[in-house]
Order: C-alpha cells, then structure tokens, then sequence
C-alpha cells in the first residue's frame, strides 16, 4: 500500500522539516542579498553622457619620463602656440594624474585652455615664464571686493599668498584664490613647496581640482561641470574648450 504524500512528511519527523526550513531561510536569503547587490550596481553605474559634445578634446599621452617630456614640449610649442615651459608643467600634471586621478583621464590640453584663458600661460602683464615655471612678475587678479562683476571674498590668508590683507586676489598663472589653494595646493614638481606662483605645482593643483567628485573628463556633462567650477560662465567653458581644442589639433 502506498502512503499518502501528507502522511509521508509527518512521518518524517522534526529533522527534516527543519532542514526544510533552513533551506527555505537559505534561498530568501539569496534573493534579498541579489537584490541588494543589483541595487548597487544600479546606483553606480553612470548614465548616458549628457552632452558628449563637451568631451575633453583628444591628444595622444605625453611621456611619462621626465626626460622625453622636454623634447616633447619643444616640438609641440610651436604647432600650439603654448610656450614650451608651460607645456611641461600640463604635461607634468597628466603624468601625475594618470596615478593620482587614474579615473578622471585628465589631459593637458584641458590645462591648455585654462592656462590660456586665465594668463595667457603665464604671460599676462607682458610677462614671462622663467626656467623654474614662474612668471617673472606675479600674476595677481583685482581685489575680489563685490564690484566690477567679482564676488566679494575677505581675506583668508593674511595676505601671505596675494600680499592683500583686506581682500583674496587671485594668484598666480592659473588664478588661485587663497582659500581654494589651501585645498588642493599641490608640489608638482617634487621641490618640497607649494606655490600657486609655479606653473607646476599650480597644473597639478587645477587637476585636482578639475577632478574631484570623481569626475571622468572624457564625458562631456562631467568636463563642461569641471570647467564651469573653474569658472561659473558658459562663455568661460566656451572659450576653454575652443583653446583646448586648438591645443589638441596642433600635436594631431
């Protein structure tokens, strides 16, 4: 005679329903951690770009070594109108960031366009980069007193980067404000200082800058919102990336 299917698991005693349970428990279990898992992965995976348009202009790697780095700039000086010394210390802050900022892929035609548009790559005032990086004479911006456009911004430093102790000028061949440098101020050329007065340090320092909130550069809606920090103008994003276009297509 064949026993009835409900009659069978009474007969089987409390072990085996709770193994029953415990694989029950087990594939529940399961499911809530799979879709907790699919929950994180939705959160960070980034969306379509936004504005592909805006993307870092495209240039091939500079050198990694030191050394072929000069070669590098002296050759591209002259196709992208950038003075060679300044072309040292943008490609000095890619090579830096390519460990530092692996994921942002930052390029030195972005600094290209900064350095551009804020001095002329440290020629503003018919001066002149010096061998170390430096402009002759200190590039320094108006007062930051409300006025003329500017916003107001009390001095923060007393005056030991922009010599005004009233109000925060901005410093320097990238146009540091005191405040900001005391954030991401870096030594991009390894010589124990950090100062916004020295190309390389302030290249690396505008990298770390352009960067953070894990930017990736070579999205568009990420590298227009990274220049729009530097400077909250679109005709300013504009004017950056129409240099750092030109930067791009004179090494291409």
């Amino acid at each position: 005679m064949s026993t009835p299917p409900t009659e069978s698991r009474d007969r089987a005693g409390p072990d085996a329903r709770q193994l029953e349970n415990l694989l029950v428990a087990a594939v529940v279990l399961v499911l809530i951690i799979g879709a907790g898992i699919a929950g994180v992965v939705a959160v960070s995976r980034r969306g379509p770009d936004a504005l592909p348009a805006y993307a870092q202009p495209a240039a091939g790697p500079v050198p990694a070594d030191a050394a072929a780095r000069t070669p590098w700039a002296q050759t591209a000086s002259g196709p992208t109108g950038v003075p060679a010394r300044a072309l040292l210390a943008y490609a000095g802050a890619e090579v830096a960031a390519r460990g530092e900022l692996a994921e942002c892929g930052l390029s030195w035609v972005t600094l290209a366009g900064l350095g551009r548009v804020e001095s002329n790559h440290g020629r503003f005032g018919n001066t002149a980069l010096d061998d170390a990086g430096r402009p002759v004479d200190p590039i320094r911006g108006p007062e930051l007193d409300g006025t003329n456009g500017n916003r107001e911004i009390r001095d923060t430093d007393g005056g030991r980067l922009d010599g005004d102790t009233t109000y925060d000028r901005a410093v320097g061949p990238l146009q540091f404000i005191p405040s900001t440098w005391a954030l991401y101020g870096a030594d991009g050329d390894g010589d124990g200082v950090s100062d916004p007065d020295d190309l390389d340090d302030a290249a690396l320092a505008a990298a770390r800058y352009l960067c953070e909130d894990d930017r990736d550069l070579r999205r568009g809606d990420d590298w227009r919102t990274a220049v729009l920090a530097y400077n909250r103008s679109q005709a300013y994003v504009d004017r950056v990336r129409r240099e750092a276009v030109g930067a791009a297509e004179g090494v291409s």
